[in-house]
This record gives structure tokens, sequence and C-alpha cells, in this order.
């Protein structure tokens, strides 16, 4: 699912996390090399500098890694090992209190989900977008994808939208007052359709108007109540206005047998 209100906690928990990972490896990074430079300077063996300082090396990193593999100590290298070894766990702690669990809110989810739709939504194409996710517009998207197609739904209703997202189609939540954003997001540039099945008429109308001007070649499909609401739309831009109280009705009236019963 991908939010247009994106929660901006996600983008700032993101930061701040980098800026203490960041600050964790400085850390790490200076206990290496003072312990590489400890090492080397209470070496008092006849080995040349450069080995001295490879061996210094090779025991900072095992000390910083964990691994263990360190080479013979002096006395007074012992006692400065034991002060490195503190002051990495040290330093290891902070690490971890200060990386830990600052990832695992709702917000940085939701950052995270956004950032996999924004690729998704960049390649899309040939789709169909319906919108609402209501009662008929479930049933238009289930028969469209069962007919093969690529569904995009759109919603201002956080419920519906995740609904939506559980059944696996792709989804762009948006409020009323930012659903100019989700119809740009929707990549109508590159869609087959669109389908606005809700039942607020000023609402059909004015999202038939914003797609036809963001593609006025897209084929777009919504319902309208009367004649005066079949021109209005059509006039937006709308390709095919289906009426619903017509279409019922002639359901209704096709379960009997409409003919007069015979007198014998």
């Amino acid at each position: 699912m991908y939010r247009i209100e994106e929660p901006r906690l996600g983008g700032l928990r993101i930061k701040e996390w980098r800026r203490r990972a960041h600050l964790a490896i400085g850390l790490l990074f200076l206990v290496l090399l003072g312990s590489t430079l400890g090492i080397g300077l209470l070496d008092h063996s006849d080995a040349p500098l450069s080995t001295k300082m490879f061996t210094a090396l090779w025991d900072a990193v095992n000390l910083v890694t964990t691994l263990g593999d360190f080479s013979d100590f002096n006395p007074d290298q012992k006692i400065f090992m034991l002060v490195a070894i503190l002051a990495t766990m040290v330093v290891a702690g902070y690490a971890l209190r200060q990386l830990t669990g600052i990832l695992s809110g709702d917000d940085v989810m939701f950052f995270w989900e956004n950032r996999v739709m924004e690729h998704k939504l960049e390649t899309l194409g040939t789709h169909v977008a319906v919108c609402p996710f209501g009662p008929v517009g479930q049933l238009v998207a289930a028969r469209l994808r069962d007919a093969g197609a690529t569904v995009l739904v759109l919603d201002t209703d956080v419920k519906r939208a995740e609904k939506a997202s559980r059944l696996g189609y792709m989804v762009i939540l948006g409020d009323q007052s930012s659903f100019d954003d989700v119809l740009e997001r929707a990549r109508l540039d590159t869609a087959s359709a669109l389908f606005v099945t809700g039942f607020d008429p000023n609402s059909n109308l004015e999202i038939t108007l914003v797609a036809h001007t963001l593609n006025p070649g897209l084929q777009i499909v919504v319902s309208g109540e009367n004649d005066l609401r079949r021109m209005l739309l059509e006039k937006a831009g709308a390709s095919t206005v289906i009426d619903q109280n017509d279409i019922i009705a002639c359901a209704m009236v096709g379960q009997i047998d409409a003919r007069p019963a015979q007198r014998t």
C-alpha cells in the first residue's frame, strides 16, 4: 500500500538510525585505531616496526570482531588489552542500545512500504484503476482480476484500503483533501481504464474530471443516477455512464413473467 500522507516520523527515524549507526561505527573505528597504536607501542620485541604494527592491527581486529585469534602478549600489552576489552564492551553495548528498537515502529514500516510501492508504480502500465473499494468496487476489482487485469485500488478510507491490500491488490491511500495526488500517483497516463464506483455523485464527478484531465484518452466508467448527472459526467470525460437504478430495475422485472394471464 502506498500512503500519500506518509508519516514523516518514519523518515525521521530512518535518518536518526543512520546518524547513530555512523556514530557507532566511528567509535568502533576509534577503538580499533587506539588498540592498534597501544599494542604496537607496547611491543618491546626486536621485530621491525612494520611487523609490530601489522601484528598490532591483527590483534586489534580480533579484539573488535571478537574472533580471539591473538598473538602472544607481554605483561604491558596484557594490561592494555584488559582496558581495550572493557572499552570495546562499552562501545558495543552503547551501539546496541542506540540501534535496536528504533526501526520497529509502524511509521518506519510505512516508510519502507512506500519506497517499495514507488518502484512498482513507476513501472506500472496498462493497469485498471478502481475507485473506491466499496461494495461495488470490490465486485468490479474481483472480476477484473479474474479476467487477468492488473488492478490498482484508490481509496480514502483506511479500513477499505487495508482490506484491499490484504486481498492482494495494489493500493493508494489518501484523504479526501489530497485525492488529486492519489490520482496523479495512480499512473493514469499509462492506465487502460478507470472504474469510478462510489455512491457520492459529486465525488464521482470530480474524480472523472481530474482523471480525464490527466489522461484525455483514458476509458472512464462511472455510475450516474439520472439524465442530468449522465450529461455532466460525459462532459467531464466519462466514456461510459452506468445507471445503477436502471440496471436494478431491469434485473428485478426480468425475474417475473410480466405477460398478462390468459383467461379461459
